[in-house]
């Protein structure tokens, strides 16, 4: 597999399969299926040859090049969004 990583944190933002062409250049990555505008050579790493761990999520794990880690304090989105309709929910039926 590969990810691309933030030069900034090193967190893993995407992955791909190995078979996947994904180029970075000065303005952004390509890869088979879109385009990265806020990523490119100057700011994000790609990666190959990786293990991606178990419950990958964008924005979950960091990666250095070597091991994998957690990013302190980060909430699955779908859970978010879950707690903000429930608070317009709430404010609804008050």
């Amino acid at each position: 597999m590969q990810t691309i990583t933030n030069n900034t944190g090193n967190v893993s933002v995407y992955t791909f399969a190995d078979d996947a062409t994904i180029t970075a250049s000065a303005e952004n990555i390509t890869t088979p299926d879109f385009i990265i505008g806020d990523m490119n050579s100057s700011n994000s790493t790609i990666h190959t040859g990786v293990t991606i761990p178990d419950g990958w999520k964008g924005g979950k794990h960091t990666f250095d090049g070597t091991s994998w880690g957690a990013v302190s304090g980060w909430v699955d989105p779908k859970v978010a969004q879950i707690a903000a309709l429930q608070a317009e929910i709430d404010a609804l039926n008050a």
